[in-house]
């Protein structure tokens, strides 16, 4: 058996999220037309098949990342660190290219050196060492960030990205099915004059055109291993981070200008349904189970909390009822689900408040939070 980590790279829009739901047929990750909708590290596993003859049974872990982006925010600077971790543990990386964007690489390759600011150094990309990714991230992002004045465009950081890497990469072009040929052959000839990928692989998510090449040459290339992940689960998200990105894909959808950008979602709540007993044959079929989920929105301004809100609560309906379908679909039961918007003035330069919103360190706290309590038999 083969098993490994795959990390999925690409910029905005390049259409992560969508190739990893269309590899595990499940909905992983959130998906808007909105550039920066990935905030997070999202695994989704993969169960291969043997293939007598072609290839043995696999287990591919593909990581979706953040769009390569530049960082102006606190919250972008730690979306870039989500993008480092995943490359600190991957056997193969996957830069996602969409073939119907213009790739902005017609400048050198490397970057020209902005001044630098007082107490520090002039650097470029020429300058730093090309050692592999391995842990550290942190300091990776502080280099980017001091250099993010420096970046020709974010085509060209993200190919600076890769050229530290000491495992395989493949150049997987998407949504091929809105190109010709003669588009699409040029595109690959300039990618692959700024680097030497193991595989350039065509793909459409949405036709699955070239989707099954993609993981044959995956497996090929990953190493013997056990599975990292129980054979029948798709995904390292709990449920309520994947009930909060629900509701963040819906404000996606539902509002526009700087609102999507500005808000974060935040469960409060959670309260899972109790097993029900076994009913009898001649009963009448019983209601589905209720799962009661409060969540809080958060925003920056006054004003996006009245947009997020709408005239007489109409847009925060829209939005709790367009969620609520979907997390019932994800939850198998019932859902009863509370939002309410709250102002958080600059919270996206809140270095406290962003890592908050990582599910794992959500975790971590609510861990601690049942440990710290007292059982009621126990209380005075």
């Amino acid at each position: 058996m083969k098993s490994g980590f795959v990390a999925i790279l690409g910029r905005p829009n390049a259409g992560k999220s969508t190739l990893l739901n269309a590899l595990t047929g499940e909905k992983v990750a959130i998906v808007s037309a909105k550039p920066q909708t990935t905030r997070n590290r999202v695994a989704g596993v993969v169960e291969v098949e043997a293939h007598k003859g072609v290839h043995p049974a696999a287990q591919i872990v593909f990581v979706d990342t953040p769009g390569v982006h530049k960082p102006g925010s606190h919250l972008d600077r730690r979306m870039l660190q989500e993008v480092y971790e995943a490359l600190e543990t991957r056997d193969l990386v996957l830069v996602l290219m969409d073939a119907t964007r213009k790739v902005q690489l017609e400048a050198a390759a490397v970057p020209v050196a902005a001044a630098p600011e007082a107490g520090e150094e002039s650097q470029t990309a020429e300058a730093k060492p090309e050692t592999p990714v391995k842990n550290n991230a942190e300091a990776e992002v502080a280099s980017s960030r001091r250099e993010r004045t420096n970046w020709a465009s974010e085509d060209e950081f993200l190919f600076g990205l890769i050229r530290k890497l000491d495992c395989p990469v493949f150049l997987v072009l998407t949504k091929i099915d809105l190109v010709g040929k003669d588009q699409l052959l040029p595109l690959i000839d300039t990618l692959t004059k700024q680097f030497s990928f193991a595989q350039v692989i065509p793909v459409s998510a949405r036709k699955r055109d070239g989707m099954d090449l993609l993981v044959r040459k995956i497996v090929e290339t990953l190493p013997k291993g056990e599975r990292y992940y129980p054979k029948d689960q798709y995904t390292d998200q709990p449920q309520r981070f994947m009930v909060a990105e629900l509701i963040r894909e819906r404000i996606l959808v539902e509002t526009g200008e700087e609102v999507p950008y500005a808000a974060a979602v935040v469960i409060e709540r959670f309260e899972e349904p109790e097993p029900q007993r076994p009913r009898k044959k001649s009963a009448a079929p019983a209601k589905l189970p209720l799962t009661r989920i409060s969540a809080v929105i958060y925003c920056e301004r006054d004003g996006q909390k009245a947009i997020l809100i709408g005239k007489g609560g109409s847009k925060l309906k829209e939005i709790g009822t367009g969620a609520r379908r979907q997390i019932e679909s994800l939850l198998g039961t019932r859902v009863y689900l509370e939002l309410h918007v709250i102002v958080e003035p600059g919270w996206r330069e809140s270095k406290s408040f962003v890592e908050s919103l990582d599910w794992r360190n959500q975790l971590e706290k609510l861990a601690g939070d049942q440990v710290t309590e007292k059982p009621a038999d126990e209380e005075e």
